[in-house]
C-alpha cells in the first residue's frame, strides 16, 4: 500500500520506492500491448452506445442500440470459449480488427434517420463490432494468463480508458470540434489497426511460443503416464467436477488426447464453468444491470432547465453524462496495483442503490443541482470498474493454473449478460419512455427537446 499524505513514511522519496515496489517485475512492453488491447477492443462499443441518440433519433429507445451492441457479445461470449482455443491468437486478432472496422464503416456510411434512412444497416454494424469486441475480450482476457498480473491490470486501465477516450472522443469531435457524425465514426473505423500493431509489434512473443498448444483449456484431460495424479483431482479446486472420474477412464485407456469426443469435451468444460457462476459470474451481472439499466434508460431523463446548467442544448446532456461515467470507470479499471476491493456482492448492492436513487431523481428532481447528477454518475462508474477489475483478480487469484485460461474467458460472459438483461428490461419495460412521459406529464418536456 502507498503511503497516506501526512503520514512520516509519506516523503516524496518513500513515496517514489513504494510506488517502484508496486511495478517491480512489470514489463513495459506488456503493459502496453494489454493497455492497447483494452483500449482499442472497447473504444469502439463505447463510441457507438455515446452516439446512441444520433443513431437512432429521439424517439427510438436508446436501449434498443444497448442490445444491439450487447447480445451478439453475450453469444459469443457464451459459446466461444469452448472452441476458441482452436484458432491462435495471432489469427484471431486479425480477424477482430477487420470485423470491427467493418461494423464502424456500415454504421458511419449507413444514411442518418434526419434523411430518412432506417437503421437496419446501422444495427448490421452494430451488431459485427459487437461480436469483435465480446471475441475480444475473452480472448485477451485469456492471454493475461501466459503473461501474468501486470498483463490484467494494463487490459483493466485500458478498457477503463476505452471509455473515457470513446465518449470524450464522440463529444469533442461532435460539439465542440463540430464533425459530422459520419466523419466522427469514420475516422474511427482505422482505431483496430492499433490493436494488431500492439499484439504483432509491441508484445513479446515468447510466453505464447514455449507453452505447448496441447496445454489450452484441455491440460486436466491429457494423458498423464501412469496417472500419477489420481488420487489429487479431488483437491483441484472450485472447478473440480464429477465428469473428471470418466475423464480419468479415458486417459487411462486411450494415450491420444485426439480420441476424446467433442462432445465430452464441451460437456466437460460447461460443468467447470458451473462452479463461476455464484463466486465471480452473478456479482458481475449485478452491477452491470443496474449500471446500464442507469447509463441507457434513465440518464437520459436526468434533465434540467438550461438555465440551471452549463448547457446551451438538452442534446449535450447524454454525452456528458456518458463521459463522467466513463471517468469513474477508467479511474477504478486503474486502481487494480494500488488496492483489491474483494466485496463484489456489496459493490453489486450498493450500485443497485444508484439506479434507485437516480430513478428518484428522474421522477422527483430530489436533487436541486445537476452537479450531484455529475457525482453520482461519476460513482456508478467507480462501482462498475471497481467490481471488473476486483472479479478477474480474484478469478486469477483462485483458480489452479491449469483451470485459469478458460476460467478467464468463461466468466467474461457475466457483462454481457448484465448488460443484455438491463436493454431487455429497458426496452420491454419501458423505462427510459415511462419516466419521459411522467416528466412531460408534469409539465416538464425537456425529454422531447433532445
Amino acid at each position: 500500500m502507498l503511503p497516506l499524505p501526512g503520514s512520516p513514511s509519506s516523503s516524496w522519496a518513500m513515496f517514489r520506492a513504494r510506488l517502484s515496489a508496486v511495478f517491480a517485475g512489470a514489463d513495459v512492453r506488456v503493459c502496453t500491448a494489454f493497455w492497447l488491447f483494452g483500449l482499442i477492443n472497447n473504444v469502439l462499443y463505447v463510441i457507438i452506445l455515446s452516439a446512441a441518440l444520433d443513431l437512432v433519433g429521439p424517439e427510438v429507445p436508446k436501449a434498443i442500440v444497448l442490445l444491439a451492441d450487447n447480445i451478439p457479445s453475450f453469444v459469443i461470449k457464451l459459446c466461444a470459449p469452448y472452441f476458441i482455443h482452436l484458432v491462435p491468437y495471432s489469427y484471431r486478432t486479425v480477424l477482430f480488427a477487420a470485423i470491427s472496422s467493418w461494423g464502424m464503416l456500415l454504421i458511419a456510411l449507413a444514411p442518418p434517420y434526419t434523411d430518412g434512412g432506417t437503421i437496419t444497416t446501422k444495427m448490421a454494424g452494430v451488431v459485427l463490432a459487437s461480436l469483435s469486441s465480446g471475441a475480444g475480450e475473452l480472448s485477451f482476457l485469456g492471454l493475461t494468463h501466459y503473461y501474468g498480473p501486470f498483463s490484467q491490470a494494463a487490459w483493466g486501465s485500458g478498457t477503463g480508458a476505452a471509455g473515457l477516450i470513446g465518449a470524450g472522443y464522440y463529444s469533442i469531435t461532435t460539439t465542440t470540434i463540430g464533425l459530422s457524425v459520419k466523419s466522427s465514426l469514420l475516422a474511427s473505423s482505422i482505431l483496430p489497426l492499433v490493436m494488431v500493431m500492439g499484439f504483432f509489434l509491441i508484445l513479446p512473443r515468447g510466453p505464447l511460443r514455449n507453452t505447448a498448444s496441447s496445454q489450452h483449456h484441455d491440460d486436466d484431460l491429457e494423458y498423464e503416464e501412469g496417472n500419477a495424479d489420481v488420487p489429487d483431482r479431488e483437491d483441484r479446486g472450485l472447478l473440480a467436477d464429477p465428469l473428471e472420474r470418466s475423464t480419468t477412464s479415458i486417459k487411462s485407456s486411450n494415450p491420444t488426447i485426439n480420441s476424446i469426443p467433442w462432445q465430452t469435451r464441451f460437456l466437460h468444460n460447461f460443468r467447470r464453468s458451473r462452479g463461476l457462476i455464484y463466486p465471480y459470474i452473478l456479482p458481475l451481472m449485478l452491477v452491470y444491470f443496474a449500471e446500464y439499466l442507469i447509463n441507457q434508460s434513465v440518464a437520459p431523463t436526468l434533465l434540467f432547465p438550461l438555465n440551471k446548467t452549463p448547457f446551451t442544448e438538452y442534446r449535450s446532456f447524454y454525452p456528458t453524462y456518458a463521459t463522467i461515467y466513463q471517468l469513474g470507470v477508467f479511474t477504478s479499471r486503474s486502481s487494480l496495483p494500488f488496492i483489491r476491493v474483494p466485496y463484489l456482492y456489496t459493490m453489486g448492492s450498493l450500485q443497485c442503490l444508484n439506479l434507485a436513487l437516480l430513478i428518484f431523481q428522474a421522477l422527483y428532481m430530489i436533487f436541486p443541482s445537476i452537479y450531484i447528477n455529475f457525482a453520482l454518475i461519476f460513482w456508478v462508474g467507480v462501482l462498475g470498474g471497481l467490481v471488473y477489475v476486483n472479479a478477474y483478480a480474484n478469478v486469477a487469484d483462485d483458480m489452479p493454473e491449469e483451470e485459469r485460461e478458460f476460467a478467464l474467458g468463461a466468466v467474461s460472459v457475466s457483462d454481457s449478460a448484465g448488460i443484455m438483461l438491463s436493454g431487455l428490461v429497458g426496452v420491454v419495460g419501458g423505462v427510459e419512455e415511462g419516466l419521459c412521459a411522467w416528466q412531460v406529464g408534469r409539465g416538464k418536456d425537456w425529454c422531447r427537446k433532445l
